[in-house]
């Protein structure tokens, strides 16, 4: 069995990620980039802490549109910025952490 380094409790059993989901200031926001096309951007999260391509990835499935990670930024194809929150929070993020511009 797989014990955390930071909190000691089993792999199965730890809460390190789910502590740091609630301490995140995530902003989400929109861009425009080449030929006028809108990105969804999602500033905030700590790689350290959270995994972000994981992250990414679920959002990117359940929008139904492409993206990419670069720099800790998720950057995600199209207009979703109120769908995003939703499903942030549907992640266990906290509501006030997640702020959209």
């Amino acid at each position: 069995m797989t014990v955390c380094e930071k909190c000691g409790l089993p792999k199965d059993l730890c809460v390190c990620e789910s502590i740091a989901k609630e301490t995140q200031k995530i902003t989400v926001s929109i861009e425009k980039k080449k030929f006028n096309k809108k990105y969804t951007i999602v500033k905030g999260l700590d790689e350290k802490e959270i995994d972000i391509d994981n992250v990414a990835k679920q959002l990117k499935h359940k929008l139904a549109c492409g993206g990419t990670v670069k720099n800790n930024i998720i950057e995600l194809q199209g207009d979703h910025k109120a769908k995003v929150r939703e499903m942030l929070l549907g992640l266990g993020f906290a509501p006030d952490s997640v702020i959209i511009k």
